[in-house]
């Protein structure tokens, strides 16, 4: 038997590594739709892991959407969308996109993380400036890595930093990048005061809205529509996996903008379209969106009483009011301890650590659906209260 590679024996010191330091990861296998209700390896829990914000996942509504859309249209596309796999469902999605967000056209991806290593490279290269929040999405950071163009990172929300690397920079194409809401923290960018920004230094501003979209603003539009945004400066992306319920990701904006991305984004150019079946399905998820005000009414429910049941606790909920409600702990493994002690009471919260989140905050990440019921909610609360009623957690 030959002898492993060298750098495969470092590969596996690299893994005990990251165990010995709490950082390992592993797999949770489901064996039940995506709901509140898991079995999780086996074993029956409440579950507050998702990004299936209002419910949709497992909609009955979907489901037939999806069931007759594969009679329509089979299971696979066959083809990207330049050769032939761009189907009248993908045409008719693009087009609703757009309108549902007010943008003059939209272009759909496979994911988000894809749809966000289009945009930059397509739009700026060697010489041109990208400002980005020190907080972005990872598949932000990859794609202004990517375009190769000068990557200026700004402190978190801090807009006199980003103001002053905006005055000082002579990039002939400059992008400010953000998240909506921010994944990990639940809060939310400056949106008005970025686009001000971005008016005042000739720049596009790129927001990924994948937690806002479905969620925020009238109807579920997302946060551009809650500031009351409209701009040719706008690029949005918003993505299908997370309250829309399906999958998949869209960038909208401008015409102009989205045939360039069209005819330059190498994501969409040699990536094999999304099965059509998933597009017909989001059609039918964008008027459950559209008409989903009890939905997100009942959403906003949970968050105050997530609020008021952890009142008078050691837990500290970060500022949030998105369905993302992180519990900071601060050591990672204290948080992966309090999320077997709730485990161990049939619920599971995810425990984020680095590099998802700076060293140091590590915490819980709380994810309401409008799937869950006050109950549920409460359940959480009480299981918080027993572990540590106002002490830190053993």
């Amino acid at each position: 038997m030959s002898r492993a590679p060298t750098a495969q024996l470092a590969l596996q010191q690299q893994l005990a590594d990251l165990d010995a330091r709490d950082l390992l990861r592993r797999r949770r296998v489901q064996a039940l739709p995506c709901s509140p209700a898991t079995l999780n390896d086996g074993k029956p829990l409440l579950a507050f892991a998702s990004n299936d914000y209002l419910g949709l996942a497992n909609s009955p509504e979907l489901i037939a959407a999806a069931q007759d859309a594969a009679m329509r249209w089979g299971v696979g596309s066959g083809a990207s969308h330049l050769v032939s796999g761009h189907t009248e469902a993908h045409e008719a999605l693009d087009q609703a996109l757009a309108d549902f967000v007010g943008c003059e056209a939209a272009l759909s991806f496979s994911t988000g993380y894809l749809a966000n290593l289009a945009v930059m490279p397509s739009l700026l290269g060697r010489g041109d400036a990208i400002f980005a929040d020190r907080l972005n999405h990872a598949s932000l950071i990859d794609g202004a890595l990517l375009s190769r163009a000068d990557l200026h990172r700004y402190a978190h929300l801090d807009m006199s930093m980003l103001a002053s690397q905006l005055a000082a920079s002579t990039a002939k194409r400059k992008l400010i990048v953000t998240d909506s809401v921010f994944s990990m923290d639940g809060d939310i960018a400056p949106l008005k005061q970025l686009l001000a920004l971005a008016e005042l230094h000739d720049a596009w501003l790129l927001v990924d809205d994948a937690h806002g979209f479905g969620v925020l603003g009238p109807q579920g539009r997302g946060a551009l529509a809650e500031a009351e945004l409209q701009s040719a400066r706008l690029i949005l992306m918003g993505t299908l996996g997370k309250a829309a319920g399906v999958a998949g990701a869209f960038v909208a904006g401008t015409r102009t903008v989205i045939d360039w991305l069209m005819q330059t984004a190498r994501p969409y150019i040699f990536t094999t379209a999304a099965p059509p079946l998933l597009a017909a399905t989001l059609l039918r998820a964008l008027q459950l969106i559209e008409h989903g005000d009890r939905r997100r009414e009942h959403l906003q429910s949970l968050i105050g009483a997530l609020h008021t049941g952890l009142e008078g606790t050691r837990w500290q909920l970060l500022s949030s009011r998105t369905a993302i409600q992180p519990i900071l702990i601060g050591d990672n493994m204290q948080a992966l301890t309090v999320a077997r002690q709730l485990e161990a009471r049939g619920i599971q919260v995810p425990a984020i650590r680095p590099p998802s989140v700076p060293a140091g905050t590590a915490r819980l990440r709380v994810s309401l659906s409008a799937a869950h019921s006050l109950d549920d909610v409460q359940a959480l609360c009480t299981a918080l209260r027993a572990i540590a009623p106002g002490q830190d957690a053993e």
